[in-house]
């Protein structure tokens, strides 16, 4: 049967239904020949759901591309496991922006989210320059959205707009962690190099802090650009301070270059970075000069996740061929919390900011979200890692954390 009988056959049941009698059924439908027995062995088709558009912002272009397209590929999951629940309201259409990790590019689309008001709400930004450059834009243009990697702390609270919220953690929590881990192997000298957005120069603020209240000592700092190719005359004038550590703030495009031309100056010291290197593509380009270097991240590796196996298992069944990289659980995390305020207060803006301002201790797959009042989570676990043969690895899971192996060595 063909769509408009199917939806006749509907209709005269529905009209039957209404009807005492079989004579005023056929009195009033008026059914075609032969309808009776179409009709036992029919099921009406579900009634169609409305459909809500929501939008996922990231890096899906650019040196910081690997990211962002594992974000998007779990943030796509969560809206495709969504959409096959029987049992919910509305059908779910995904609008995917490449923010090309750029503070312009991000305010264009992220101007261009907020002005269909067909969509209600967006899970965004992996990079902390494109983050703090929109987020002005959400508030002004009312569009609720959820931070699924950038940590830059301003970000959530540098103002105290409703619209902003964040389910990752900052680059406060990475840097203590990374200084007392360091401090703790009796690391004392580090030359800081950090990009001079305001990401790396957080990066370096925080980081220098807490080396510093850890007896560390920082011998020289080096702001370089984020298109800059050449770092000869920096990692020269540094290898003269005899660092034991270079500490890098900033992301992995820089991060592979860095490390790189460190071996060509021939300067000796452990490359520590931060979460902005912990990607597969850090490792791709270096091959095996990545061995031994360092990386800190909010929360637990996938594995390790309340909900990290049950994750892994329908990304995989899913099929895509990129990992979710470092911050694909926080990106499914947060587009799971989107749709099921969707879901509880219908779709729109308004009512979706108010919902997200009262999440407290929401389940999700990476831990319990309870946002203050600037709309930030608190992962008060930070995870460790090692490149150690060919693959980030946990530190305390790894020859260096048991010291078969040692940094630098």
């Amino acid at each position: 049967m063909d769509v408009a009988g199917a939806t006749h056959a509907c209709v005269a049941l529905s009209c039957w239904a209404r009807h005492a009698s079989a004579l005023a059924f056929e009195q009033t439908c008026e059914p075609d020949p032969g309808f009776a027995a179409t009709l036992a062995f029919f099921a009406c088709p579900a009634e169609a759901k409305d459909k809500v558009k929501v939008s996922f912002i990231g890096p899906l272009t650019g040196g910081t591309a690997a990211n962002g397209i594992g974000g998007r590929n779990s943030a796509e999951l969560a809206v495709r496991l969504r959409n096959a629940d029987a049992k919910a309201k509305y059908e779910y259409e995904l609008l995917v922006l490449d923010d090309e990790c750029k503070p312009n590019v991000a305010v264009q689309v992220a101007t261009r989210a907020g002005a269909d008001r067909a969509i209600v709400a967006s899970v965004s930004h992996y990079c902390s320059v494109a983050a703090i450059a929109a987020v002005e834009t959400y508030n002004r243009l009312g569009l609720p959205m959820v931070v699924w990697g950038a940590v830059l702390p301003d970000i959530t609270y540098r103002n105290q707009f409703p619209e902003v919220h964040r389910v990752n953690g900052t680059m406060i929590n990475q840097n203590e962690v990374a200084a007392k881990l360091m401090t703790g192997l009796g690391f004392k000298r580090w030359v800081s190099i950090h990009d001079t957005t305001d990401y790396g120069k957080a990066h370096n603020q925080y980081f220098s802090q807490y080396v510093k209240a850890d007896g560390g000592d920082i011998v020289g700092t080096y702001g370089v650009t984020a298109d800059q190719q050449d770092f000869t005359a920096e990692l020269t004038q540094a290898k003269a301070l005899t660092p034991e550590v270079i500490y890098f703030g900033g992301l992995t495009p820089i991060g592979i270059r860095l490390r790189s031309q460190m071996d060509k100056v021939g300067l000796k010291a452990v490359f520590q970075g931060t979460s902005g290197i912990k990607s597969d593509a850090y490792i791709q380009g270096l091959g095996p000069l990545a061995e031994g270097s360092l990386s800190f991240i909010e929360g637990g590796p996938i594995e390790k996740l309340p909900g990290g196996k049950f994750f892994q298992a329908e990304y995989d069944k899913a099929g895509y061929k990129e990992p979710p990289e470092a911050y694909g659980a926080f990106a499914f995390a947060a587009m799971q919390l989107v749709l099921d305020k969707i879901e509880e207060v219908g779709p729109d803006r308004k009512k979706i900011t108010d919902a997200l301002g009262k999440v407290v201790n929401y389940d999700s797959i990476v831990g319990p979200v309870t946002f203050d009042d600037h709309g930030q989570n608190s992962v008060p676990l930070i995870s460790k890692y090692v490149v150690q043969d060919g693959k980030w690895v946990v530190w305390e899971d790894s020859d260096y954390g048991s010291g078969k192996r040692k940094l630098g060595k």
